[in-house]
């Protein structure tokens, strides 16, 4: 047993600890049984830096897939470029209204105590408007990680990176050829920078990316592809898009397709929001079974808390095994 997990097993007995050592325990159980486990990446996990042990996930191949809002996939990337320009605000909560105009003009935009600088985004901009304007005038839409998994094939990355390459989730998820499904496109910095390319002419139209409904029908076939072979897991950080349209795939396939298929058979979630909200993101488990989410047997928890905390003390603990 590793250092992490003589610690959780130690330590972890009560309440929101007992629930984090039980999804990491099922989470174990579940890949045992040949499970196969979808993640979804909901808030602004990128920027936490949570691809320095989710990319040990992936390349250890206890994480088969990846639903991530768009805005967690180019932050990944952006961390990449640029991590050494990121500017700590540790004391943000003692910001006023002036110290955030300042942070907005020297083009730095803050995610809680991080900054990210503008021109990364630019960077990427450069990179990506052509490849997007190629796609768009051929009319074959592709999905909007392919255009990034197109620049670290080209080698666009090498020599540019300024955080080691194996703390990249992006790039570990493309050395394993696990997918990736990005709902919302348009949520996200380089979604706006597309669409704003097209009004000004510099794209011809919208056609270069995949929309929606394409990327719902790779997940779809994605999950097809499994679950006859293997039980199928679900561990969604945050709420949002990124979870509620990966979890839709098995009621579509029940209910809209009428064709059969499993339920996930392991759900876990961390999350701060609670149920007295109405929000989805807070909706517990069993609610999910009548949407025929889950079934009535799946493993499945709730951790209330900080995913920068939980979800690397879950990710060591499965890494342990």
């Amino acid at each position: 047993m590793g250092q992490v997990s003589k610690f959780l097993e130690k330590h972890f007995r009560h309440f929101n600890a007992r629930e984090t050592l039980a999804a990491a325990k099922g989470w174990r159980s579940h890949l045992e049984r040949k499970g196969k486990m979808l993640l979804s990446l909901g808030g602004a996990m990128s920027t936490a830096e949570l691809g320095v042990s989710l990319a040990e996930m992936i390349r250890a191949e206890k994480v088969h897939a990846i639903s991530s809002t768009a805005a967690n996939f180019e932050e990944d990337i952006f961390n990449l470029l640029a991590h050494n320009e990121y500017e700590l605000v540790p004391n943000y909560r003692l910001h006023t209204t002036d110290t955030e105009l300042a942070l907005r003009d020297r083009q730095l935009n803050r995610v809680t105590d991080t900054c990210i600088p503008e021109s990364v985004i630019g960077v990427m901009e450069n990179a990506l408007v052509p490849r997007w304007d190629e796609a768009a005038r051929k009319g074959k839409p592709r999905f909007p990680c392919d255009f990034i998994f197109d620049l670290i094939e080209s080698g666009y990355f090498d020599d540019k990176n300024q955080i080691p390459l194996e703390d990249s989730w992006v790039l570990a998820a493309h050395q394993k050829n696990v997918p990736v499904f990005t709902p919302g496109f348009e949520d996200s910095t380089l979604g706006n920078i597309y669409t704003a390319n097209v009004m000004k002419g510099t794209i011809s139209d919208y056609s270069g990316i995949m929309p929606g409904g394409g990327q719902f029908e790779r997940l779809i076939r994605w999950y097809k592809e499994q679950f006859p072979m293997h039980p199928m897991g679900f561990f969604q950080i945050g709420g949002g898009i990124s979870g509620d349209f990966a979890i839709c795939c098995v009621p579509c396939i029940l209910q809209d397709l009428n064709e059969h298929c499993d339920h996930w058979s392991y759900f876990a979630q961390v999350s701060d929001s609670t149920t007295s909200y109405g929000s989805y993101s807070g909706a517990p488990p069993n609610e999910k079974i009548t949407w025929n989410k889950l079934g009535p047997d799946a493993k499945s928890y709730m951790i209330n808390s900080d995913a920068t905390i939980v979800a690397p003390l879950v990710f060591g603990y499965v890494l342990d095994a």
